[in-house]
């Protein structure tokens, strides 16, 4: 199962296998503090895809289809999230104050079309 959680919330036995999946380092957060797996900048949107999008809601819609074509285009960069899924309950890491439009939301819907 995936899952988004934000970086600054605690981590929980339930969150199986955690990824932070932003280009950028949290804000504040300390690499000891964050246990993951790994950080995997480079599944994150590209920094243009990320300053066009700029969290604007009336652009999400667009963001999703973009952001998809670059994974499409990067499968090696989601492939260890995938394998990590098919094995059990995975966390997706993301630092954005919104939680409603967020790279790491677009992942998950990404990944979970794969799955099945």
């Amino acid at each position: 199962m995936l899952k988004i959680k934000r970086v600054y919330e605690a981590a929980a036995k339930s969150d199986g296998t955690r990824f932070l999946v932003e280009r950028l380092w949290p804000r504040g957060m300390k690499k000891e503090t964050l246990k993951m797996k790994a950080w995997l900048k480079n599944v994150a949107p590209s920094a243009d895809l990320r300053n066009w999008f700029a969290h604007d809601p009336l652009k999400w819609a667009e963001f999703q289809k973009r952001y998809q074509a670059e994974l499409k285009a990067n499968p090696a960069e989601w492939q260890t999230i995938l394998t990590a899924a098919q094995k059990g309950d995975v966390t997706l890491l993301y630092s954005a104050h919104d939680t409603e439009h967020n790279n790491a939301l677009a992942l998950k819907s990404f990944l979970e079309k794969r799955l099945k």
